[in-house]
């Protein structure tokens, strides 16, 4: 009998209102060699080898910037990081999932092969390294979202504090590009 085939959904969060960003609008429209920093982020994503993509929005509305991926909103944004991360589980439950890939929409560096690589992995939960430092995307298993949602947690920790306290679920793996991420004028100077 073959083995199932686990599917797995591709999460960019750009649900936050970017405010240590001095820039004349929000950070995830500025540009970089001419395309916005979502758009190279969403591009990246979707074209990996998921089976689904969504992005988690919020403070923005990202409809004219998304294309046909599907826009998920997180009615709770204001309250961070996590709340997005919950929506994703909530979604991806919802269609059949059996793990969600999440990455950060002002993270323009990742790769197509990074979210690859990390949906690839059979861990509960994977992490994607840069020259051996945890990055983004990370993968989390269906197995670990309860416990997840059921965290007294920080509520922009995203999933550091699940890593945190399950440290023999998690795998490394080693991924090629830059998870740097764009949260200041200066952070875009870098690189523009």
């Amino acid at each position: 009998m073959e083995a199932r085939h686990s599917t797995a959904l591709g999460v960019l969060l750009a649900a936050g209102s970017g405010t240590r960003f001095s820039g004349s609008q929000h950070k995830l429209l500025s540009l970089i060699e001419g395309q916005t920093i979502f758009s190279l982020s969403l591009q990246a994503m979707t074209s990996s080898d998921l089976d689904g993509f969504i992005v988690v929005s919020g403070a923005l509305d990202l409809s004219d910037h998304i294309g046909d991926t599907e826009e998920i909103h997180n009615p709770d944004w204001k309250t961070g990081q996590r709340s997005s991360v919950i929506t994703a589980m909530q979604f991806a439950r919802s269609q059949g999932y059996d793990a969600i890939v999440v990455g950060l929409a002002d993270q323009p560096f990742l790769t197509p092969q990074a979210w690859t690589n990390v949906a690839s992995s059979s861990s509960p939960i994977a992490i994607a390294t840069y020259d051996g430092t945890r990055g983004n995307p990370v993968r989390l298993h269906s197995s670990v979202w309860e416990t997840f949602e059921d965290l007294d947690a920080d509520p922009d920790a995203g999933a550091r504090t699940l890593i945190h306290l399950h440290p023999e679920l998690v795998r490394e793996v080693a991924c090629e590009g830059n998870s740097a991420d764009i949260d200041t004028t200066e952070d875009l100077d870098t690189w523009t």
